[in-house]
């Protein structure tokens, strides 16, 4: 790997467990077994290397979420299975955790790509909606995109309780709750 991804993989790491301001420049360094002079060769400074980091962890999360959304199955499958995903609830989610850092959310730049990946989640999420409800598999006053953002919002929330229960049990019994409500109904 190099200096430059490791810089950016060390970024992605800290930003998850300290936030932005919790972030320093000396601890990435030592997270990626780099100098100074490394860092500030391949990034222009701290706010340059967290973007680079934000974009790599968004571009990873999409690239998750389309890997079950465009699988195989039905729609209620692939919801299905994205909110079964292996995940760690504990840790949180890291690009819905930077939502709650105030210096990524007080920055147009860095809270672009946030804001871009959960548009891009919620659209994408809606278009597997409107697959279930063209099929007749999913039926009822659904709209595909209050859907989607409740499916968002149970994921994000489920992190929350679980984090503050400190047990997974909680996003666990979110995402089955929500299962039982999308459920196709069968005559």
């Amino acid at each position: 790997m190099t200096t430059s991804e490791r810089l950016i993989e060390a970024t992605r790491e800290l930003l998850w467990e300290r936030g932005y301001v919790g972030t320093s420049p000396k601890a990435i360094q030592q997270a990626a077994g780099a100098g100074q002079g490394s860092m500030y060769h391949h990034f222009a400074g701290k706010p340059d290397l967290a973007l680079a980091a934000i974009r790599r962890t968004a571009g990873e999360m999409r690239a998750t979420a389309e890997s079950v959304l465009s699988g195989r199955g039905s729609a209620y499958a692939r919801v299905e299975a994205y909110l079964l995903r292996e995940r760690d609830v504990l840790r949180g989610c890291p690009v819905g955790r930077l939502t709650m850092d105030p210096d990524v959310m007080g920055s147009d730049e860095l809270r672009t790509p946030v804001d871009e990946t959960l548009d891009w989640l919620r659209d994408r999420l809606a278009g597997v909606v409107q697959e279930g409800l063209d099929s007749g598999e999913l039926t009822g006053p659904l709209e595909p995109a209050d859907l989607a953002a409740t499916i968002v919002a149970t994921v994000q929330g489920g992190y929350v309780l679980a984090r503050a229960s400190g047990a997974p049990a909680a996003f666990d019994t979110a995402v089955r709750g929500l299962l039982a409500l999308l459920s196709p109904r069968t005559a």
